[in-house]
């Protein structure tokens, strides 16, 4: 064991840990039984630190030394080599300052080894003097947290990609398969299935470019601004390198916001991203809600097409197969709706200068993220690649909907449709059947009538 200090008092620290006393007092106030900080904003931060060092060093501020030794401590941490340091849960009070310091003591402590002390030696190279030299939580952390977002946002927008090619490769495929359209659940006018999956596609590149364009207010930082914004602390050199490599490091267009109080205490960029994160989940649940209807049977159902068959679905009712990739969908959907509200809660929860909320909010964004990422590439590959159309069932619906024949007054008159389409009810049969039955018309009539009109639709 070693014995590290704090304003608090003196903690006993385990040897073998590279985290330090704030972060060992961190856990032990928020045990929760809850996941970790997620791993990407640990990432994001050691990038946001080494970006810190390099410009704090060339500010002259840091000798190179020890900016050598912080920087190689953030490769590492980059790398996964100290994933098992970093052990507070996400939801934290503190505004992230828990998560600032175990970054800080983790980078000192393997920063020391490195140079050939041992850990907690910080009259060598110290956590907050050194790692956290011209910088606060309050700047800091949100930069991590917008690094992290435009990554797995960015993961995102590349699968959202390949689900709209895949729509739109079965709006080609289904070109030809003509069903009834349906509005309120009620028979309406034909549509090709192609149509549906071209609505479907455009519905997602929406949200896709959408995504895009949000990019730009999340790629503005505030790093510089430290406390609340005035930059109270960090000299003006330092504010002008640490953008600059940040922008090398990442290789996005981060740009350090014109109003750095606004940046620091305003978190409306991420209650945006987290409505559009929203509405791409409502277009995927609104799709899923269609296949689920459309491959519903395969008896009693409308089973107008086929979802790949992914596992067995009952240990009761043999050859019983489920819709269980609509259904994760749905579930995702579920998800990204309850975060959303979190999120917006907590943005409209600070006061005056910050707000103390962003772990909670970094955290639904991140999740929304990341399950959206996953579960859209798993419903591309999974399901939509793998749908087959039931072109015989979607051609009686056809035939047998009343909502088509109107077609036919032409040839028949109103009247005679009107009975033809009662006694079409009360028989269960077709009034294609009964048209021809009746020699109201030939058969091969019927389908040049039909087919002209259909295709017209």
């Amino acid at each position: 064991m070693r014995t590290e200090h704090d304003l608090l008092g003196v903690l006993e620290i385990d040897d073998s840990a590279y985290y330090g006393v704030q972060t060992q007092r961190a856990f032990n106030n928020f045990r929760i039984n809850y996941k970790k900080v997620n791993i990407e904003i640990i990432k994001a931060y050691a990038i946001t630190k080494k970006a810190c060092a390099i410009a704090n060093y060339k500010a002259k501020k840091l000798d190179e030394t020890k900016k050598n030794a912080i920087v190689n401590a953030c490769d590492d941490i980059c790398d996964g080599k100290y994933d098992e340091s970093f052990v507070l849960p996400a939801m934290q009070g503190g505004a992230g300052t828990s998560i600032n310091m175990n970054l800080n003591e983790v980078i000192a402590n393997i920063a020391l080894i490195g140079l050939g002390y041992n850990k907690g030696e910080y009259e060598k190279l110290h956590p907050i003097e050194d790692v956290n030299m011209s910088q606060s939580t309050n700047d800091t952390f949100p930069t991590a947290v917008k690094i992290a977002i435009i990554k797995v946002l960015r993961e995102l927008i590349d699968n959202i990609m390949q689900l709209q090619a895949a729509l739109q490769e079965k709006e080609h495929e289904f070109a030809d398969v003509f069903k009834i359209g349906r509005t309120q659940l009620k028979d309406a006018v034909p549509v090709t299935l192609g149509q549906e999956f071209g609505a479907y596609a455009e519905a997602i590149s929406r949200d896709r470019w959408r995504l895009y364009k949000c990019e730009e207010r999340i790629r503005q930082i505030n790093i510089g601004g430290t406390a609340i914004g005035t930059g109270v602390g960090a000299c003006q050199k330092y504010k002008f390198y640490v953008t600059d490599e940040l922008q090398k490091l990442t290789g996005f267009g981060l740009a350090r916001a014109e109003n750095l109080i606004d940046n620091t205490q305003n978190l409306d960029a991420f209650v945006e991203i987290s409505g559009l994160l929203k509405s791409l989940a409502v277009n995927l649940k609104k799709i899923s809600n269609d296949l689920r209807l459309m491959d519903s049977g395969p008896n009693s159902g409308l089973s107008e097409i086929f979802l790949p068959p992914l596992q067995p679905g009952s240990t009761i009712m043999p050859a019983k197969v489920n819709p269980v990739g609509a259904e994760f969908i749905k579930q995702i959907y579920y998800k990204i709706m309850a975060n959303d509200l979190s999120v917006a809660m907590a943005c409209a929860d600070g006061e005056f200068e910050l707000n103390p909320m962003l772990p909670l909010v970094a955290d639904c964004i991140l999740e929304n993220l990341e399950i959206l990422r996953d579960g859209i590439k798993f419903f591309e590959q999974k399901v939509i690649k793998g749908i087959r159309a039931n072109r015989e069932r979607c051609r009686k619906y056809i035939e047998s909907s009343w909502s088509h024949a109107s077609i036919f007054i032409d040839k028949i008159g109103y009247e005679k449709l009107t009975e033809i389409l009662q006694e079409s009810f009360k028989t269960g049969k077709s009034y294609k059947e009964l048209i021809i039955e009746k020699n109201l018309m030939t058969a091969d009539d019927f389908e040049k009538i039909f087919n002209e009109n259909t295709s017209k639709n």
